[in-house]
């Protein structure tokens, strides 16, 4: 079985692409972020063409995650036990008791049963500055599924936790860590926080099979960034031991992020045997 994670940065702008990539890359599985789309403006149609069941999770311009598979699509879950929302308002000052307001929780987690896997599509938060509300956010997230994510593991369950996390998990992930000094992705916190998961007992597979140094999966639109290769890698597959078992490959597609049209971020790809 091949999974497939990929931010495409708007769904709507980039349908052909993405449904041209499942055709040539045969992928079974792909977990999409940042669809920038309420459900009803999915392309839903285009997928179920090409032979792909959908589940999509959106609610606005902002955010957005999906999984379209050809290989079964069962029991969709719109979020993790215990995720977290967000609201800045209700973040800085705390709920109103009298309205008993609680943070909605944004259209960033969906996960669903796919030939035996339960996969989870991830936009895990930015984080904006150090010391904002949204980097207290953003590990609270991270640790509450880190929290799921053990209990599904204890369980033997079959999990891929695919997506844009948002983190630089290490300095030759990015393409000089010294710009990056006092901003998100590289702080101590946001690097333990995910080098948690591998302590639950998954195994990220891109890392296993592909360790090259200054090997990434996005490029900013500015300043030249992919013709002078200034990349981050930040998509990753955290694996339960039930799936990491029967990891077979792992593959960076780069050459989606060259022509017209392109996201900023490049589709990543793993094998599994049956």
């Amino acid at each position: 079985m091949r999974l497939v994670t990929w931010n495409v940065n708007s769904i709507r702008t980039r349908v052909d692409r993405v449904l041209a990539f499942l055709d040539r890359s045969q992928a079974d599985v792909l977990a999409i972020q940042e669809t920038k789309c309420r459900d009803d403006q999915f392309p839903t149609a285009a997928f179920e063409a090409a032979g792909y069941e959908v589940a999509h999770f959106g609610l606005s311009q902002w955010n957005g995650v999906a999984i379209v598979s050809r290989v079964g699509l069962d029991d969709v879950a719109t979020h993790f036990p215990g995720q977290p929302g967000f609201a800045k308002a209700i973040i800085e000052d705390g709920p109103d008791p009298l309205l008993d307001v609680v943070p909605p929780i944004e259209a960033r987690a969906i996960g669903a049963t796919c030939g035996g896997v339960r996969v989870w599509s991830l936009y895990v938060p930015h984080g904006r500055a150090l010391g904002d509300p949204h980097y207290t956010y953003k590990l609270a997230w991270l640790d509450t599924l880190r929290t799921a994510a053990q209990t599904w593991a204890d369980a033997g369950d079959a999990v891929a936790l695919l997506g844009d996390w948002n983190v630089i998990p290490l300095d030759t992930d990015v393409y000089n860590v010294a710009d990056f000094a006092g901003k998100t992705h590289v702080s101590p916190p946001e690097r333990a926080a995910f080098d948690a998961f591998g302590e639950a007992g998954y195994t990220e597979l891109t890392r296993k099979f592909i360790p090259d140094e200054h090997t990434y999966t996005y490029w900013d639109y500015q300043q030249l960034a992919f013709p002078r290769n200034k990349g981050l890698r930040i998509d990753f597959c955290w694996a339960s031991p039930a799936v990491a078992g029967r990891a077979t490959n792992a593959v960076i597609d780069r050459d989606e992020r060259k022509g017209k049209g392109a996201s900023d971020h490049v589709p990543v790809i793993v094998d599994l045997a049956d």
